[in-house]
C-alpha cells in the first residue's frame, strides 16, 4: 500500500432516465450485476470503496460497501456523488490524500486506471487527473484530492454548477488516454441495446 492511499468512488446516484428508469448498475452482464464487474476492477486498486447512491440502501446491501447518498437537493448531477464520496473518505479513511471516481455502469474499467491517473497528476504537477480514450475525455472518471472538497461544495450549493468539465476547467488538469480499440474501456450501459453490447464485448475479454 502506498503511503497516500487512493480510495474510490462509485457513481450510482444517476436517474437512468433512458433505461427506463431504475438502477442501471444492477442490469446484469453475463449473470452478473455491472456494479460487481466495477467492483471487480476498482478494488484491486484502491484502499477503500464507497458507494455514492440515492434511495433505499437495502439494494445494494450485498455488495458488502458503505453507502453515502447525495447531500444537495434535487439530483444535481454527478457532482453532487464526487463531493459525498469525497467527503466520506475524509471522515473515513484520514490517510487518503486523493479518491478516484468511477461510474457504476462502465464494467470495463482499466486495471491500470488509478496507477496511471496518479502517474500523470505527479508528472505534470496537476491538480486533478481525468481519464479519455478515442480523443474523447471521460470529466466522471477522474483523481480528486480530497482537499478540493469545500471548492466543490462551494460551487454547487453557491454557484449552482452541475458541469464537471466547467468545474475541472478552472484547476490544472492532467489526460490520461487509453486505446479504444479493441474496445472502450470506458463504455457505459446507459440504454437496453448496451447490455447486449457489453455482453460481447465480454467474450473478447481475456485480449485486454
Amino acid at each position: 500500500m502506498s503511503e497516500a492511499p487512493v480510495c474510490g468512488i462509485i457513481l450510482a446516484g444517476g436517474l437512468a432516465r433512458r433505461m427506463g428508469g431504475g438502477d442501471k448498475s444492477l442490469k446484469e452482464i453475463a449473470g452478473k450485476p455491472i456494479l460487481a464487474h466495477v467492483i471487480e476492477r476498482l478494488q484491486p486498486q484502491c484502499a477503500r470503496l464507497v458507494l455514492n447512491a440515492n434511495g433505499d440502501p437495502a439494494r445494494f446491501a450485498s455488495f458488502g460497501l458503505p453507502l453515502v447518498a447525495d447531500d444537495v437537493p434535487d439530483f444535481a448531477g454527478p457532482l453532487a456523488g464526487i463531493l459525498a464520496g469525497l467527503y466520506w473518505v475524509a471522515a473515513n479513511v484520514a490517510s487518503a490524500k486523493y479518491a478516484v471516481s468511477v461510474a457504476a455502469d462502465t464494467p470495463f474499467i482499466p486495471r491500470d486506471l488509478v496507477q496511471r491517473l496518479q502517474a500523470a497528476r505527479t508528472a505534470e504537477t496537476c491538480d486533478i487527473a481525468v481519464a479519455a480514450s478515442g480523443g474523447r475525455t471521460h470529466p466522471v472518471i477522474a483523481l480528486w484530492p480530497i482537499t478540493l472538497r469545500t471548492e466543490l461544495r462551494r460551487a454547487l450549493t453557491e454557484e449552482g454548477e452541475r458541469k464537471i468539465d466547467r468545474f475541472t476547467a478552472r484547476y490544472e488538469v492532467a489526460e490520461v488516454s487509453w486505446p479504444k480499440e479493441p474496445h472502450d474501456p470506458f463504455f457505459n450501459v446507459n440504454e437496453i441495446g448496451d447490455v447486449a453490447m457489453a455482453e460481447a464485448m465480454l467474450v473478447n475479454l481475456e485480449k485486454w
